[in-house]
């Protein structure tokens, strides 16, 4: 069966990393998976998942991640008609690639199904009323519609009005890779707080530095991450007057090394769907720390800390709190690296497996 996976770019996210593990292992299963970037600038996933023997393709090639233009361009629609009739399956990820591949199609008449993974518990395009018309319309174009967490899928057929054709299919890492003994900080005399998250509207980055007011001044909270909000954070940060107690370490590809090294790991957001860098952090055998949103409290909650949204005091207490009890930091880190290992990536390729084999009329 040959996959096409159409993605808008490869900066640091999510479902970016989703496309560098996913596709080898679809490979290794025997598929024909090749990946199409509605703009291919250049970034260390683009650079891995090439490494990786994957054929990428790409309708135009930028200079910067956080430069969108190429990403919304409506001339994509014809860029992607020449792919469309050449693959058994398309799979789409995020907003653009959804959109824009089911009008290809319906351009080119071509027989080729369609499936997308949903990756968010929400979004802000569902709170803008003259959306819901589009995004019913589109999502009635794919075959099938992957939610990579049971709130993700709960949340999509509320908002359609439907069920059909979707499925819950649990995102899922390499967690070996991540997996550390349990951290001893009975001696520590400094503690690294570290947040890997993309500078985007869906995280919030403002309260994890917020927090940083109300901690002593041998909490530092470093940023592994890059995105459009990267400056405006960086200007918030100076503001603050935080230049010296947070860190930025941009795009980074040793990210299992710097949770190695961290003390506790956080994801301070508004909404996720299931975040893969949360399981990463879940494994590294620290505390994992979260907003109380939807796509976080379902894999943090009586594991890791949760935090309500927003909360910067409540931030600062829990993270207090876990480094000043080392017997219940090492509890809920301990808990924490259990529930990570339900998410390992095998489960998530055996699920995309019976997905495609089902679509194939094999399985």
């Amino acid at each position: 069966m040959k996959i096409l996976h159409v993605i808008t770019m490869l900066d640091i996210g999510g479902a970016e990393r989703l496309m560098v593990d996913l596709l080898p292992l679809l490979k290794g299963k025997g598929y024909d998976v090749d990946l199409l970037l509605l703009d291919g600038v250049e970034t260390i996933f683009k650079d891995e998942i090439l490494q990786k023997g994957i054929k990428v393709f790409e309708l135009s090639r930028g200079t910067d991640v956080n430069d969108s233009k190429r990403v919304y361009n409506p001339l994509n629609i014809f860029r992607l008609r020449k792919y469309i009739g050449k693959y058994d399956v398309i799979h789409t990820h995020n907003t653009a690639s959804q959109f824009f591949v089911p009008i290809s199609k319906k351009i080119t008449s071509a027989k080729t199904q369609l499936v997308t993974t949903e990756h968010n518990a929400t979004n802000r395009r569902r709170d803008i009323w003259w959306f819901k018309p589009l995004d019913k319309w589109m999502y009635n174009q794919y075959k099938a519609i992957v939610c990579i967490a049971d709130q993700t899928l709960k949340n999509l057929s509320s908002y359609l009005g439907r069920d059909s054709g979707m499925l819950t299919i649990y995102n899922g890492v390499q967690i070996q890779r991540f997996i550390q003994p349990l951290k001893d900080i009975s001696n520590n005399q400094d503690f690294i707080i570290t947040m890997v998250a993309a500078f985007r509207d869906q995280k919030d980055h403002e309260t994890a530095m917020a927090a940083m007011k109300h901690l002593p001044s041998n909490y530092h909270l470093q940023f592994v991450g890059s995105g459009e909000r990267e400056e405006q954070i960086k200007s918030l940060c100076s503001a603050m007057g935080l230049t010296g107690q947070v860190i930025f370490l941009g795009q980074r590809s040793d990210v299992s090394s710097i949770l190695a090294a961290s003390d506790i790991i956080l994801l301070s957001s508004h909404w996720e769907g299931l975040s893969l860098s949360s399981i990463e952090g879940m494994a590294c055998g620290r505390p994992f720390v979260a907003s109380d949103v939807d796509g976080l409290r379902e894999i943090v909650g009586g594991t890791g800390v949760l935090f309500p949204e927003g909360d910067a005091v409540a931030l600062a207490n829990a993270i207090e709190n876990l480094c000043s009890n080392p017997v219940r930091y090492q509890q809920v880190a301990a808990h924490c690296q259990e529930k990570a290992r339900i998410y390992d990536i095998s489960e998530m390729v055996e699920g995309y497996d019976r997905l495609y084999k089902s679509l194939s009329g094999s399985y």
